[in-house]
């Protein structure tokens, strides 16, 4: 199966503009499954979409129906810092139930590593909560994190786990064939602005182990990373074992 993630910066910037060429990276990549953050309401092609209301940043679109779908706010207890959103969505794949949760993690700035951290504690929960472990299981989305962090090192397993048995392959460390894989780079125009350093901030997570290897990581790319960005985020395309 083909996954893509991608945080699309809802209608900043010009987006009339941005909207085509999002639109020409999903249909000349044609996963068959996009998780999307910040999303605008596209539906690019796509028959089956669960969204959540305009203020809600995170939806997934499939190819398969959707049969099941909830979503949980991921708290921020702390004074300026945004709450996320996990959305959940199991569908009814060709060789049985595919459960895929679009995230975004609200806590952005540098210093927010401890409200990051609690989020994912959360996040951690409602899959565990949300999700067979019979059955694959991706976390997809803006971590605004990168691999090294608590945060990420929380989710495979490199630190205590916020579930035990619950940890993830990191696609892009298992199958990007090398390389530091930002998806926030100073090189992209409209990320520039920011003055943050180059990051990996968004990931393919599938949780180990299933069945057969069901969800491993087989190849993975960065993609939206041409001349002209569609967003100030490039996005994530893995393939995975299903």
């Amino acid at each position: 199966m083909r996954v893509l993630t991608w945080n699309v910066w809802g209608e900043h910037g010009p987006y009339a503009e941005r909207a085509g060429r999002i639109e020409k990276v999903v249909r000349d990549l044609s996963p068959d499954v996009v998780a999307l953050q910040e999303w605008a309401g596209q539906r690019l092609g796509y028959e089956h979409v669960a969204a959540l209301p305009a203020d809600a940043p995170v939806t997934v679109l499939s190819r398969w129906p959707i049969v099941r779908q909830e979503d949980r706010l991921l708290p921020a207890e702390r004074g300026g810092v945004l709450p996320g959103r996990a959305l959940f969505c199991e569908l009814d794949g060709p060789r049985g139930p595919l459960q895929v949760f679009s995230v975004m993690i609200g806590a952005y700035r540098l210093g927010d590593s401890q409200a990051r951290q609690e989020q994912v504690r959360a996040l951690a929960a409602f899959v565990a909560e949300a999700a067979s472990r019979r059955h694959p299981a991706l976390v997809c989305g803006d971590f605004n994190a990168p691999p090294d962090s608590d945060e990420l090192r929380m989710l495979t397993g490199r630190s205590a786990v916020p579930v035990p048995g619950l940890v993830f392959y990191d696609a892009w460390e298992v199958a990007g064939g090398g390389g530091p894989g930002h998806t926030w780079s100073n090189a992209n125009p409209w990320a520039r602005p920011g003055l943050y350093p180059d990051r990996r901030f968004d990931y393919v997570l599938s949780a180990w182990p299933r069945a057969g290897g069901a969800g491993h990581p087989v190849r993975c790319e960065v993609v939206g990373d041409g001349p002209e960005p569609g967003s100030d985020h490039y996005g994530v395309l893995a393939e995975l074992r299903y």
